[in-house]
């Protein structure tokens, strides 16, 4: 069964084939696909832009398509960046800018206050667009008041998990394959998807 990574981020479409390569499927990226289109994620959630990602991507490739949608929601801000973690100091926004705006925004907040946790949803459509299998997940932490450590992508060096006293991005690949957003939502996905496989 080909199942297509409905991503063109690089880092996010290797930690997912990590995760769902022992299972047997043939996995491909939308780079795989010169027809592959772009998806506008204007929907008002995580659940919604991956359920954008895997149908409309699925129609219009002909193949099963798994969509996700991540991000990172700190309490102190209501929840934000939220779904516009990727794009969360404007249009011209990179790694290196969202954390640095994060931080401007938490400013000097008491580390107590700097909670957050990673969002994760994850959705697979069949060839129609239909969705078949999905899932949600969470990895809680909190925002450190500097960057450290040099794995991961994202928010990961500032994203610190309490109990290890490291950041994701201190932790490293193997520890992140084990315990993040992503990983428990894939967890929950395949055993759905290990019944789809014909």
């Amino acid at each position: 069964m080909l199942l297509v990574l409905g991503t063109g981020n690089r880092k996010k479409a290797a930690e997912l084939v990590a995760l769902l390569g022992p299972l047997g499927f043939e996995l491909k990226t939308l780079a795989d696909f010169s027809e592959a289109i772009e998806v506008v994620e204007d929907g008002d959630s995580f659940a919604a832009n991956a359920a954008r990602k895997a149908s409309q991507q699925a129609r219009h490739l002909g193949q099963w398509v798994l969509g996700e949608d991540s991000g990172l929601a700190v309490d102190a801000l209501d929840g934000a960046p939220g779904i516009f973690s990727a794009r969360y100091s404007g249009p011209d926004a990179d790694d290196e800018k969202n954390n640095r705006h994060l931080l401007a925004e938490l400013g000097d907040l008491a580390i107590e206050q700097r909670t957050a946790h990673y969002i994760c949803h994850a959705t697979v459509c069949d060839p129609s667009g239909e969705v078949r299998a999905e899932a949600e997940a969470r990895c809680n932490g909190r925002i450190r008041f500097e960057a450290a450590g040099a794995a991961g992508f994202g928010y990961d060096p500032l994203f610190e998990i309490v109990e290890y006293h490291r950041t994701v991005a201190e932790l490293g690949d193997a520890v992140k394959a084990c315990f993040s957003h992503r990983a428990r939502a894939i967890g929950q996905l395949i055993p759905q998807l290990i019944r789809l496989k014909p």
